[in-house]
């Protein structure tokens, strides 16, 4: 009986650890706007949610991106578009891009529909990365996480629709 007790308390709390990944990484995670769908052409390719300490995001504070995958896609694809869309914003550097690409490439796994990776900007503003509850990588380069995340939190987005339903921005049209 005693065995049996422990295997179920063991299932329980290996379920508990997964539904609490985000709670684990940042103090008192709520959603921050709505979860936000990436739609290119006319292929959904992942939902977007972010969460921070009580619901208020700072790009200065700790705070969680998930991205749910709908589709499937390689990793280093990933990892090329982060660095065109850090482009697209204006970052010149080439030889950070360059070092960034190799670094993502090393940490962003292959994704299938339904894959969950999860972004964290940490205490120190660093960047980590985890999937399935599984540490993927880390770049600790601030610079790095403020120009990756940039990519869905910043003005200077391609995708500002997606910024406002993340951030609740509402319009003022």
């Amino acid at each position: 009986m005693k065995v049996m007790a422990f295997i179920i308390l063991l299932a329980n709390n290996i379920g508990a650890a997964h539904a609490n990944t985000i709670d684990n990484l940042v103090s008192k995670p709520m959603q921050v706007g709505e979860t936000s769908r990436m739609t290119y052409l006319f292929w959904d390719v992942y939902d977007a949610t972010l969460f921070a300490p009580n619901g208020n995001y700072s790009a200065d504070s700790p705070f969680v991106l998930k991205l749910t995958y709908l589709r499937d896609l390689a990793g280093d694809d990933i990892a090329q578009r982060s660095i065109e869309e850090m482009r697209k914003q204006g970052f010149t550097d080439e030889k950070k891009l360059a070092l960034w690409l190799t670094n993502m490439k090393r940490i962003f796994p292959n994704v299938n529909e339904g894959t969950q990776l999860l972004g964290v900007r940490n205490k120190a503003g660093g960047s980590v990365f985890y999937s399935d509850n599984k540490l993927l990588g880390e770049i600790t380069d601030p610079g790095f996480t403020k120009h990756f995340f940039d990519i869905w939190l910043s003005e200077k987005t391609s995708e500002p629709e997606m910024r406002k339903e993340l951030l609740a921005i509402e319009d003022k049209s």
